[in-house]
């Protein structure tokens, strides 16, 4: 071998470092498989390599070739791999809704000569709640000893899941296990129960528990706790006990309240057309310190909106780029739909035409509330060109708004426009079938259709 054919070898340091930099997984797996092409000794690659482009891959989700660089690393018997790497794994698989090879990537970690410990199990039930799959959950939880000994964060994840599947008793009976258990409960705990009872409108048990947080475990509210509170009491209109919690909070000086609390505040009072108060409330978290974000503004705008004041809506979009923040797409949402509902759809479209403009692109909900808001009241030709706009970015209007859309021009006759209508639904296949037979009773009945329209043929080609 020539002293250049050395320089030109990859070592397995090298190879680590040559995988961190690459930006294309495939490339990357490509340079792992075959690091020396021109070598006929075989390459032994380290655990960092093989972690490093099982990461790759997973972020990718190219699991076919994460799953073969697997298969390898369990054939590499001089290497023991740690269980951080399998946890990853299965991350991968809950992000992808890929339930059952999270579930199996976890059962063959011993397979690999590491050994299963509460860390894996916890990433594994994290995974099956991101992918709904209470089922699963409730079956490991019956022997879940079997697996590992459950910690804190074990509960956490369990209480999680069984508020998210609405199960709420089940997650104070879970609660009661883990003090019972001698596992104590922590910050994410209680918040994560509080912010469930909150949404079911039992305030006044999460305040409780609240309360024994504070007394009973010695530990202090976070900021998520307190603003589960507040927008707690605010939905069921007792406004001025979440005032109390806001004035609680602040009396915490190292909580670090944010404007999510006020915002939250801010909501409420417009909503209960109380707005002097959210004035009072927006102004006291301006003197505060507190960063105001994007939320907040948002807050005010919708509150604007929904009083008919686009002009100031309008203006609290000024003051955000004055201040350097940037309005977000949902920003603009909430003051097209306010437009669309006070009738001002010439506004609307003007203000959604200007988005681009403003560094903003529309989202779905952007076409959504625009289409709703015009169907019935603007020209058929503007209603097409904000439909065909939409349908080409790939996004789909609600179907019950196709339908009515489509009512009103089988109702009209207006057979061409629906042949058109028609067409750019199909094209973007979001027609159902109440669409069709709408469509299918005006071709019955109508005396004005003729193959000429072209409708027919539409109709024959479903």
């Amino acid at each position: 071998m020539t002293k250049t054919q050395k320089l030109k070898t990859i070592s397995p340091f090298r190879l680590s470092s040559l995988l961190r930099s690459s930006t294309d997984p495939t490339t990357a797996l490509r340079l792992f498989q075959n690091p020396n092409p021109n070598s006929p000794k075989p390459f032994r690659r380290s655990l960092l390599s093989y972690d490093l482009i099982i990461t790759k891959l997973g972020r990718a989700e190219l699991f076919d070739q994460m799953e073969q660089v697997l298969d390898l690393l369990r054939l590499e018997i001089r290497i023991a791999p740690k269980e951080p790497i399998f946890c990853n794994v299965i991350r991968y698989y809950g992000r992808s809704r890929l339930p059952q090879q999270a579930l199996e990537t976890f059962r063959r970690i011993p397979s690999f000569r590491c050994e299963r410990t509460v860390r894996s199990l916890n990433a594994l039930l994290n995974a099956l709640i991101e992918c709904r799959k209470y089922d699963y959950i409730r079956e490991i939880y019956i022997e879940i000893d079997r697996y590992a000994a459950p910690d804190a964060c074990t509960y956490n994840v369990l209480i999680k899941g069984a508020c998210r599947n609405g199960c709420f008793d089940d997650a104070l009976c879970l609660f009661d296990e883990m003090v019972e258990k001698g596992i104590a409960p922590n910050e994410v705990t209680f918040a994560t129960l509080v912010s469930a009872l909150c949404a079911e409108f039992r305030v006044d048990e999460a305040l409780r528990l609240k309360e024994d947080m504070v007394e009973v475990f010695c530990l202090r509210p976070n900021v998520f706790l307190y603003t589960s509170l507040i927008k707690g009491f605010c939905e069921v209109g007792r406004l001025e006990s979440a005032l109390r919690v806001k004035e609680e909070a602040l009396l915490d000086k190292e909580l670090g309240v944010d404007s999510a609390i006020y915002s939250t505040l801010i909501r409420a009072f417009f909503k209960c057309g109380r707005k002097k108060e959210a004035f009072e409330v927006w102004e006291e978290m301006s003197g505060s310190g507190i960063e105001i974000g994007t939320v907040a503004y948002n807050a005010m705008i919708s509150g604007f909106c929904d009083g008919k004041d686009f002009e100031s809506a309008f203006g609290m979009l000024e003051e955000m780029v004055e201040k350097g923040l940037k309005p977000d797409v949902i920003s603009f949402n909430v003051i097209i739909g306010g437009l669309c509902r006070d009738g001002k759809l010439r506004e609307a479209i003007d203000l959604f035409e200007d988005m681009p403009r403003r560094g903003c692109v529309p989202d779905v909900v952007t076409f959504r509330v625009l289409f709703d808001g015009v169907y019935e009241s603007m020209e058929i030709e503007e209603v097409m060109l904000i439909l065909d706009e939409m349908v080409f970015k790939g996004f789909v209007p609600r179907i019950e708004s196709v339908n009515k859309f489509v009512n009103r021009l089988c109702c009209n006759g207006n057979a061409e426009v629906l042949e058109s209508v028609l067409g750019c639904l199909t094209k973007g296949n979001i027609i159902n079938a109440e669409t069709w037979q709408m469509v299918t009773m005006m071709a019955c009945k109508s005396t004005a259709l003729s193959p000429s329209f072209g409708l027919l043929e539409v109709l024959d080609s479903k």
